[in-house]
């Protein structure tokens, strides 16, 4: 097994011999082993990108539970990707107008 130390404070990762990816990682306070094939560094992006919903809540909340901020965090998670969704479909809208006008343009 391979154990490299990570630009992400508190993470660590491990490669097992079975090709998946072990990393631990620190959000909101909390140590979590988290196992799966992704890339270490795509697994510690997304930790960090929760953690900093997280916190981003707990600051303005602070006399939540931590339940609470999971849910509250989780809830902006999901309409950072609902909006997302909303901008690819658009963007994909766009793109299929501009096809069909340079195909008519040829």
């Amino acid at each position: 097994m391979e154990k490299i130390t990570s630009a992400l404070e508190g993470a660590e990762r491990e490669i097992t011999d079975q090709g998946k990816t072990k990393v631990t990682v620190n959000i909101y306070g909390e140590e979590y082993i988290i196992r799966g094939h992704a890339e270490p560094a795509v697994i510690e992006k997304i930790a960090a990108y929760v953690d900093r919903k997280m916190r981003l809540v707990g600051q303005k909340n602070p006399q939540l539970p931590l339940s609470k901020v999971a849910v509250w965090a989780a809830l902006n998670i999901a309409e950072d990707l609902v909006k997302l969704h909303e901008d690819y479909d658009n963007l994909s809208k766009q793109l299929d107008e501009v096809k069909k006008l340079s195909s008519k343009d040829e």
